[in-house]
Formats: C-alpha cells, structure tokens, sequence
C-alpha cells in the first residue's frame, strides 16, 4: 500500500479538479505497475511537491533512485526531453521514462540537502551557486518539442490590457504596464536556449556525483534571461536584488538590457497570474524587483 500525502491529495484537486481526483484515485496503482515493470524495491516514504509524487527506491543492481510519478501538463510535458539533453549535466540524470503516463526514474541526491540549507548561511555563495548551475544549462539548445518562450510570451502581451483594467490603479498598475513594454521591445527574439525555469533554491539538491544538481525543470525554449527571477526572489532582501541581477547576468555572460528585459517579462507573468486569482493588490516583492531594474530605487 502507498500513502498519498494530504498535502499532495489537496493540491491536485485545488489545481487540477476533476483530473487531479483522477489522478490521485489511480496512483496506488500506478506505483504499483512501475515498482513492478522497473524492479524497484520502496526504500522510505514518499516525498511530494505540488504536481508529483516521488518515492524513494532501490533498483535491482542495488544502486538509488527515486520513482517520480505526476500529472503530465503544460509545463512538466518536457521534463524528459530536458533530463536527456542535459544528461546530467549540472542537472538530475534519468533513468527510465514511461512517455504513456509521464512516469520518471531519476538518480537519487540527497533531499535533506536542499540549496535553502546554504542560503540560510550564506545567501550570495547560494546565488552564485544558481547562477553556475544556470549558465551551465542554458549552454544546450532547447531540443524540438519544447514549449516556446515565443509563445508564452506573447499570450502574455495579449493578456495585458484586460489586466489592467483588474490592477488596482497607481503604483502597481504602472508597474505591470512597464514590464510589458519592456517584454514587447524583445518578445520577438524569444531565442533557443533549454531553460530551467524553475530554479529556485528548493529545486537545488546535494548530489553525490557534484556538490549541488538541478530538479524538476519546467522546460522552455527561449532566452536565458527569462531564468533570474527565481534566485533574485528566492530569501528575498530589497537591497539585494541589484547585486544578485548582477551576479546571476555575469555567470550567464547575458547583454543586461536583454536579460533585464526578460525578467521585467517574468515579474508580469507572475502578476498576470495573480490577477487571474483575483488580486487587485500585487505581491510587494514583484514590485520591488521591478522598480530596482527599472532604475526606481
């Protein structure tokens, strides 16, 4: 018997409805099927995020790995195309890959050694620490059958005006205005790179083979740019987000007007997604980001 965590049981049917009821209902028999067809043996309990479930296990030549078992959607579709590009390249190495159900094998790294531990201790070793995994993984060209930045982009740049419309007027309006004329001067070099777009400091994991490794991308083809804004955000301080824009575009060796562009796009993303949850008042720290890059602070 496996044992769905509640906190998976509530997310899937908060984001997903129906299918997430589906989805849940049908795991017990989906870990089932692949402990059997891989010859995996459970090793401890299961561990989960918002879309997946992720069980601990040991193959049959006795090495580590763990069963990764999710809702395929938009943004996880490429998950395997990226891990195969990757090929462990500064990222977690797959194992196996059911592309029927979206199920993953992948290496085992160490859990309870998330990239959040060093923060703690030393916020800008963690950044730097991003910023090298980054510049390492947008090095590869995204593979054929990634989602496009291109796209995403300018479903964003449609969005715009009836978002407006939802802000509360003032500061934050005219702040999500401004993030979008500057996505719209570089939406249409949206470029080719594989992109994370994720990396935040929980998605960073001790590895055996290298001291930290990248999980769970939600790949993109585009500009490296669009990369930064989760280690700018990630133990937020104000009075850092100058310094780790400038850390993270160095490691990269991005153009800065591009790469401030780009993450003048992610900041809207995000707040085009609270808009759609109803909020007419902007998370405070979006705003800082991008008053910082827009030279208003």
């Amino acid at each position: 018997m496996v044992e769905i965590p509640d906190g998976l049981v509530r997310a899937q049917i908060g984001y997903e409805g129906h299918a997430g009821r589906e989805f849940i209902a049908g795991l017990p028999a989906r870990v089932a099927e692949f402990l059997e067809r891989w010859d995996l043996r459970r090793t401890g309990p299961g561990m989960h995020g918002v879309t997946a479930l992720v069980l601990p296990v040991e193959r049959a030549d006795g090495s580590a790995a763990v069963l990764k078992l999710g809702l395929v959607d938009e943004e996880s579709a490429g998950e395997p195309l990226a891990l195969r590009a990757w090929d462990g390249r500064g990222c977690v190495r797959l194992l196996a890959h059911d592309a029927a159900t979206g199920a993953l094998l992948l290496e085992r790294l160490d859990e309870r050694r998330p990239l959040s531990e060093l923060a703690e201790r030393d916020a800008r070793r963690a950044v730097r620490v991003v910023g090298e995994l980054l510049a390492r993984l947008t090095q590869v060209r995204a593979p054929a059958g990634v989602r496009g930045l291109g796209d995403v982009a300018a479903g964003m740049l449609e969005s715009v005006p009836a978002a407006l419309e939802r802000v509360a007027p003032g500061r934050a309006r005219g702040l999500v205005a401004d993030c979008a004329v500057a996505l719209a001067e570089v939406a249409g070099e949206p470029g080719d790179r594989l992109l994370h777009w994720d990396l935040h400091y929980g998605n960073v994991l001790a590895g055996g083979r290298e001291p930290w490794l990248a999980i769970d991308p939600k790949p993109l083809a585009g500009d490296s740019g669009f990369e930064l804004l989760p280690a700018i955000r990630n133990a937020f301080a104000a009075d850092e987000v100058r310094w780790r824009f400038d850390a993270l575009t160095a490691a990269l060796g991005l153009d800065r007007d591009r790469a401030r562009a780009w993450t003048l796009g992610r900041v809207l993303q995000n707040c085009l997604w609270d808009v759609e949850e109803g909020e007419r008042e902007l998370d405070e720290e979006q705003l800082v980001v991008a008053e910082v890059l827009l030279g208003r602070r």
